[in-house]
């Protein structure tokens, strides 16, 4: 191996918390089809109006940002998937098609599944099917929530809830994004994100150095974010079995 390069990591189904919480029986029958894939930061999964052909379930550290992108190229994030869930619904869901782009917010591997063969699987109305419509609610409750939260509360309070759902998606409390980038995923001005960002910062609660972003306070972010976290986090918990969720 040349020096410098690591090996990758070796990922298992398992590594993905809808997999792992599937019967035996049921993975089984997607072992064969699911290829681990490598996603690098800011690779495009698809766009919008895009025909979707396959589904991926990220390994841990991996996120995928869900964006609405506007005629004028201006973005908003509307939700965030990692390890605990599924990106491409409307492969089951029937429409085939999404207005939203999904975008690797954070760079990773993750399972790659053949449309088909998730609705094959999805229509045998096993467990498969049950787990992926409870998923699907607990993503909607967190879209519905992001709108809410981008309409009523600050964008400190935003860019809290912002950390705190990326960080339990992720092994480490550092976050690699610029400024710019946020702007781009809250919906917001960069000026926005960089007085907020330094809000936080003199309180102790993170520190901001070269588009990394280290959160120093965990529970600090929690006392200062608004209701919007938990309510997600608590539909998450509420709908997916205890193994499946942080």
């Amino acid at each position: 191996m040349p020096d410098g390069l690591e090996p990758k990591p070796i990922i298992k189904p398992k590594d993905n918390r809808l997999l792992a919480a599937l019967p035996a029986n049921v993975l089984d029958r997607l072992l064969p089809d699911l290829q681990p894939v490598t996603m690098p930061l800011g690779e495009v999964i698809y766009e919008p109006g895009a025909q979707l052909e396959h589904v991926y379930f990220p390994a841990p550290s991996c996120i995928v940002s869900m964006l609405y992108v506007m005629e004028d190229g201006s973005s908003a994030e509307i939700a965030v998937v990692g390890d605990e869930g599924m990106v491409g619904i409307a492969l089951f869901m029937g429409g085939g098609t999404t207005p939203s782009r999904a975008l690797v917010q954070s760079a990773g591997q993750a399972f790659q599944l053949t449309g088909w063969v998730l609705k094959e699987e999805f229509e045998r109305h096993t467990e498969l099917q049950h787990l992926l419509l409870r998923y699907t609610q607990a993503l909607i409750t967190q879209m519905s929530q992001t709108a809410v939260c981008n309409r009523h509360h600050s964008v400190e309070q935003q860019l809290c809830r912002w950390l705190l759902l990326s960080l339990d998606r992720l092994a480490t409390n550092e976050l690699t994004m610029t400024q710019e980038l946020i702007a781009n995923m809250l919906g917001v001005r960069r000026e926005g994100v960089t007085e907020a960002a330094g809000k936080l910062q003199a309180q102790g609660l993170i520190r901001y150095s070269r588009g990394r972003i280290t959160v120093l306070d965990r529970p600090g972010l929690e006392r200062q974010v608004c209701e919007c976290y938990a309510v997600v986090k608590k539909e998450y918990d509420r709908l997916l079995p205890a193994e499946t969720v942080h």
